[in-house]
């Protein structure tokens, strides 16, 4: 037993020993590392399966969303360019209502006269040259579209 005892107390036989105790601390904490691994792996694959499902579920609805909210933005911009066009329609008339306005804008457009005065055309040097087909229909008086319709019937029957 002495032997037995030295042995026991020898300093290979501690180191060898250290070395065994190591060895198995490692191996177990190796083990538990890859154990907590595999879990964290399926808890990060299960995380990943779930966050995709959720947004295979929302995209469709979040683009409606997006493009419903976008459509709104244009029916808002459309209503407020026809309630500006409505107030300019309602100005318009106003202004046609008073007898001043109409009557300047019958001289002017119609080229109408009051009684007693006389009318004048004056006609643009640069105006004179280009031919009276060139010109456009709402540019001359209306009686001279009048004479042009009346000339281009009356040759189309011949």
């Amino acid at each position: 037993m002495a032997v037995k005892d030295r042995d026991r107390f020898s300093t290979t036989t501690r180191i060898r020993l250290l070395g065994e105790q190591t060895a198995a601390r490692v191996y177990r904490s190796q083990t538990r590392r890859q154990a907590r691994r595999s879990r964290l792996t399926s808890r990060a694959a299960l995380l990943a399966l779930v966050l995709c499902t959720l947004i295979v579920a929302l995209a469709y609805p979040i683009r409606q969303y997006v493009s419903q909210r976008a459509e709104m933005a244009d029916m808002v911009r459309q209503k407020e360019r026809a309630r500006q066009r409505v107030e300019q329609l309602r100005d318009l008339k106003a202004r046609w209502q008073d007898d001043a306005y109409a009557e300047q804008q019958i001289r002017k457009r119609l080229h109408y006269v009051m009684p007693g005065e006389t009318g004048y055309v004056v006609i643009d040097p640069d105006a004179a040259r280009q031919s009276r087909a060139d010109q456009g229909a709402a540019d001359r008086p209306w009686y001279s579209n009048v004479w042009d319709g009346v000339d281009k019937s009356d040759a189309s029957d011949q």
